[in-house]
C-alpha cells in the first residue's frame, strides 16, 4: 500500500504559480500512474492531471490546459504539478492520486480509476 504526502499549497495571487509536489513512501512508485484532482467547497473532485507511470502519457481538465503541467521524478517518487497563470477558480484542495495498475485507461479522470489517495493540500487564489 502508497502513502502520499501532498505539499506546496499557499495563498497566492492571481496570475501567480505554485508547484505542488506529492511524495509516496512505496518504493515501487514508479509503477504507478498517478493523477491530481481538486476540490472546492460545495463542489465535486474534478480532475485536473493525469501522468503514466513513465511520464510518457499525460492529460489534463480542459481548464488547466495550457497553465498546469504534470510531471514525475520516479527516482524521487514524488510527482509535481506546475501551475502557472492561476486564477480565483483554481481555489480547492488538491489531492494526488495513485493506480497501481501503471497505465492510464479511458477513464483516467475519474476518481474511482485510483487507490490511493493523499489528505491534501490548500491552494487559495486570491483576485
Amino acid at each position: 500500500q502508497v502513502q502520499l504526502v501532498e505539499s506546496g499549497g499557499e495563498l497566492v495571487q492571481a496570475g501567480g504559480s505554485l508547484r505542488l509536489s506529492c511524495a509516496a513512501s512505496e518504493g515501487t512508485f514508479g509503477n504507478y500512474a498517478m493523477g491530481w484532482f481538486r476540490q472546492a467547497p460545495g463542489k465535486e473532485r474534478e480532475f485536473v492531471a493525469a501522468i503514466s507511470w513513465s511520464g510518457g502519457r499525460t492529460y489534463y481538465a480542459d481548464s488547466v490546459k495550457g497553465r498546469f503541467t504534470i510531471s514525475r521524478d520516479n527516482a524521487k517518487k514524488t510527482v509535481y504539478l506546475q501551475m502557472n497563470t492561476l486564477k480565483p477558480e483554481d481555489t480547492a484542495n488538491y489531492y494526488c492520486a495513485a493506480a497501481s495498475r501503471g497505465y492510464l485507461r479511458s477513464t483516467y479522470y475519474y476518481p474511482n480509476d485510483y487507490e490511493y489517495w493523499g489528505q491534501g493540500t490548500q491552494v487559495t487564489v486570491s483576485s
